[in-house]
Parts: C-alpha cells; sequence; structure tokens
C-alpha cells in the first residue's frame, strides 16, 4: 500500500496538491484510482475507517460476494486484496482513520478539502464514493452518557496507554469486544467484558482466551446491560449495570461499548449538493453531482434506474473518469483506448 511521499505530505497548513481527492476507500473508490489511473489522474484516497475496503472489509470480510463479474465467489477481503493489487501500478496514497470535514471552492476553480485530523489538500476534482456516508459508532441508550464520550467513554482504542491502571468495563460480544478484552486486561487495574448474554459472535480462539482469564480471575465476565453512568467532568466513576439478579453499580472509570457501527452521512450534508433522501443526485452521463467537478459514484449516489450494486458503481466509475479527464488535462485529446489492445495503457500497467 502507498503511504504518503515526502511531497504529498501536508506540512503544517501547506496542501498537498494533487489531480483528484476519492473520499471513501470502499470496492468503487478503489476501483475508481484504476479508471483515473488509465487517463494519468493521480488520486489520494481518504476514509475514516483504518483500512481500505470500505463496508465489505469492515463489517462482512468473511462474507461470500456472488454477483461481482466473472468471480463466482469472494470474499469482501479476497475483493479488497484483488483491487489493491489491481491499482498498484497507479501508486495511489492512503490516508486512513481520517474524515473531510471541510469543502471550499478556491478561486482558481480547484477545491481545498481539510480533514480532522488536519492534513489539508488541493484538488481538481473531488469524488464522492462514501457508501452510505461515514460511519459512527452506535451509542448506548444511557442518558447523558454524551458528556463522558472522548474523555473516559471510548468508542474504539486509538491508544492503549489511556486504559493502563483504569478500572475497565468493555460491553459487547463481537471481534472488538473480545480483541480488547485479551489486549487491555494486561495493563488495566481491572477489566470487566459484558455482554446480554452468554455467547459470543467473535472469534471462537477468542473466546477460549477470554474465558480462560475469567477462569484465571482476570477478567470479569458479566451477563447483563448497561444502566446508568456516574460521575462528573466528563470522568466516569462507576457504571450501574442489571444484571439477572438485580441492578449492581461497578466502580468504572472507562467504558468501551461496542455495539456495532451506523451509517451516517455526515459532513457531506453541508456541502451544497442536491440530496435526495441522504442520497446525492447525479446526472447519468458523467456522475457529476449539482456541483461542478464534484461526482458521486457507488451506494452514495442516486439517479432514475438506480441499482446498489458493486458492479453499477464500477460502470459509474468507468464514465466518471471520462468527464474528469476533460477538467484536469482540458488540452489533451482523449482517445478511447481498449487495455486488450493498447500498448500505452499497458505500458501504464506494467504489463510491457
Amino acid at each position: 500500500m502507498a503511504h504518503a511521499h515526502a511531497a504529498d505530505v501536508s506540512v503544517a497548513g501547506v496542501p498537498i496538491e494533487t489531480d483528484c481527492v476519492i473520499i471513501g476507500a470502499g470496492p468503487v473508490g478503489l476501483f475508481a484510482v484504476f479508471q483515473l489511473g488509465l487517463l494519468d489522474i493521480k488520486a489520494h484516497l481518504i476514509d475514516i475507517l483504518d483500512k481500505p475496503g470500505g463496508q465489505c472489509a469492515e463489517l462482512y470480510p468473511e462474507k461470500p460476494i456472488y454477483d461481482i463479474p466473472a468471480l463466482p465467489i469472494v470474499t469482501g477481503q479476497g475483493l479488497t486484496e484483488a483491487l489493491m493489487a489491481q491499482i498498484k501500478p497507479f501508486a495511489p496514497t492512503f490516508h486512513l482513520g481520517e474524515r473531510i470535514d471541510e469543502l471550499a471552492r478556491q478561486p482558481d476553480g480547484r477545491f481545498r478539502l481539510a480533514t480532522d485530523d488536519g492534513k489539508v489538500f488541493l484538488t481538481k476534482v473531488v469524488v464522492i464514493a462514501a457508501g452510505g456516508g461515514s460511519f459512527t459508532p452506535k451509542r448506548p441508550p444511557m442518558e447523558g452518557i454524551e458528556a463522558y464520550e472522548g474523555k473516559s467513554v471510548y468508542y474504539a482504542v486509538r491508544r492503549m496507554e489511556d486504559f493502563r491502571g483504569r478500572d475497565v468495563l468493555i460491553v459487547g460480544g463481537g471481534d472488538s469486544a473480545l480483541d480488547w478484552t485479551l489486549n487491555l486486561a494486561p495493563i488495566a487495574k481491572s477489566l470487566a467484558l459484558m455482554h446480554r448474554r452468554d455467547e459470543f459472535r467473535g472469534a471462537p480462539h477468542s473466546v477460549e482466551q477470554m474465558r480462560g482469564l475469567v477462569r484465571d480471575g482476570k477478567v470479569q465476565l458479566l451477563i447483563g446491560q448497561l444502566g446508568k453512568v456516574h460521575g462528573s467532568n466528563g470522568q466516569l466513576e462507576g457504571v450501574t449495570v442489571k444484571l439477572k439478579d438485580g441492578e449492581k453499580q461497578l466502580p468504572v472509570n472507562r467504558l468501551l461499548p461496542f455495539f456495532g457501527l451506523t451509517m451516517k452521512l455526515g459532513p457531506v450534508a453541508n456541502w451544497g449538493l442536491n440530496l435526495h433522501e441522504n442520497l446525492i443526485t447525479v446526472d447519468t452521463e458523467k456522475f457529476e453531482t449539482s456541483e461542478k467537478r464534484i461526482f458521486a459514484v457507488g451506494d452514495i449516489n442516486t439517479y432514475p434506474g438506480k441499482l446498489k450494486l458493486i458492479l453499477s458503481g464500477f460502470h459509474e466509475v468507468a464514465l466518471m473518469a471520462q468527464a474528469a479527464h476533460r477538467i484536469v488535462h482540458p488540452d489533451k485529446k482523449l482517445t478511447f483506448q481498449y487495455t486488450t489492445s493498447s500498448s500505452s495503457l499497458q505500458k501504464k500497467l506494467g504489463v510491457k
């Protein structure tokens, strides 16, 4: 995977200048790199997730997909790996775990984009391939929990040190809950794992390891649900939990609820694009939005006859790339070519 090169790094507000910024690194965003690359358009990809592949890699890496042309069966992870191999000749730069918070048109027609991490881009073309929007963690239905978020309630572990020597409660029954139980147990002062039933969806090996820690008295396993949070100034002091034999208050100063992800349009909603039921309206010739030079492809867009299929997204990026070429290389005539017969395309792909 290509990471930022020296010239591509936004230093102290100096923008990264590029032809195209693709927002979303799911299958459609990845294939956009290929179609743009064939037309000599360089791309940077930005995704809120910490790895490429979008929903495929995040929500169903092991789940088979049956309707990708020529692949009778492929997993979400397998499809992602194949696309990553296919776009390797174009060396795209990935900016993962980041979200585009600002988008503004500049006097010269380009766009200035800024991420929540402080990176700034100047680009001629923006391609929104954000699936159903950005993923946000599902918040537990607990009154007043917002006040603790980012201070003592976390939906992801960014720094393990935040949990060292703390009384930690992890809630959930999937891989995230199990993985962090195993990883944080050695450094936490105390660690409890709670799930609403005594069955876990995570990897069997992780479940086994967790049960071993419970037997050794290193982890407390609770079957129940969250009740109330107690504390002040964003710092947890305890959590009331509802167990089979009644309510109990646990001394907790770090809470990690893993209730899955929900899809939200996020900042995209404020970019002045025409929206229809939280989807971005596009034309079917170029897949351009109501804002010139901003395109939307894949599940995030809508048009008459739209089908939410990865296959449709692949078709959309091929047409989008043709339109992007006219913007990025206005002085170059575009001759339509096939990869099977064009030696110049084969050279770009490193196969000649």
